[in-house]
Formats: structure tokens, C-alpha cells, sequence
């Protein structure tokens, strides 16, 4: 048991090294905590409270993985409006005859200025992919 706290231990260290942690949410956080306190109370000879720590960790992490489960985080495709895509191309300062190339070019000039990595935020990263999608679908449907 002591391996696999070691094991769980350095899992955490690289989702924080990686930078991944910073994607979780609390939940998955808290989940993660109560696998390595689990763990570690495992290891120090103390099974019966470790247990159903590293049980409960496990069944929350396999249930938010399976696709017809209520805390998959798979978006949700909606109906494109109108509106939608006029505010798309607003974003992405293209014209509505754009094509997908136009329209790439247009995303990778935005996204290089706004990326969080170069202290953007998150959620302007996220609207502009989403408006670069929801453009290129719309240009996939022109005729």
C-alpha cells in the first residue's frame, strides 16, 4: 500500500506540475484529496479508514467518466441561432462569406493575443474557439 500512496502522491505532483490541476474542478480536487489521504491512512496500517476513502475516490472518478452519466462534462449541442453566428463572426472580425481557411487564419491571429498562457483569460480562449467552431460548422452548411 505504501507504493501506491507513492504512486498517487507523484500523480498529484505531476497534475500541478503539468499545469492540469488548474483545469479540475473542486469537486475532482476534493476527490483526489480524499484518494491520497486514503492512500496514505492505508499505508500507515489504518485500512478501515483508508478504504472507503480510496473506494469512494475510485466510483466518483469512474462515474464521471461514463458518457450517459449526469456529471460527464460533455457540452451539449444547441441550436445555432442567427444572433449566434453574426456574434461569432463579430469576434472573429470575419465577413459572412468567409470560408474555413479564412476563417482558421482569423482564429490564430485572435487566440495568439488572448491565449492564457500569454495572460489571457480562460473564458475568452473558450468564446473564441467556440465562435471559430460554430463558423466553420456554419461555412461547412453554405452552399
Amino acid at each position: 500500500m505504501g507504493l501506491f500512496a507513492l504512486l498517487l502522491i507523484g500523480l498529484a505532483g505531476w497534475l500541478i506540475w503539468t499545469g492540469r490541476l488548474q483545469r479540475m474542478s473542486a469537486k475532482d480536487g476534493m476527490a483526489l484529496g480524499a484518494a491520497l489521504v486514503g492512500a496514505v491512512m492505508a499505508a500507515k496500517g489504518k485500512p478501515l479508514i483508508g478504504a472507503p476513502l480510496l473506494v469512494g475516490a475510485t466510483l466518483f472518478f469512474f462515474t464521471k467518466s461514463q458518457p450517459g452519466s449526469k456529471r460527464s462534462s460533455k457540452p451539449v449541442p444547441q441550436a445555432t441561432s442567427p444572433q449566434a453566428v453574426i456574434d461569432a463572426r463579430k469576434l472573429l472580425g470575419v465577413g459572412p462569406d468567409a470560408d474555413a481557411l479564412a476563417i482558421r487564419a482569423a482564429h490564430r491571429r485572435l487566440i495568439a493575443s488572448v491565449h492564457p498562457d500569454r495572460g489571457g483569460t480562460e473564458a475568452l480562449a473558450a468564446q473564441i474557439n467556440a465562435a471559430r467552431d460554430l463558423l466553420i460548422k456554419e461555412a461547412a452548411h453554405r452552399p
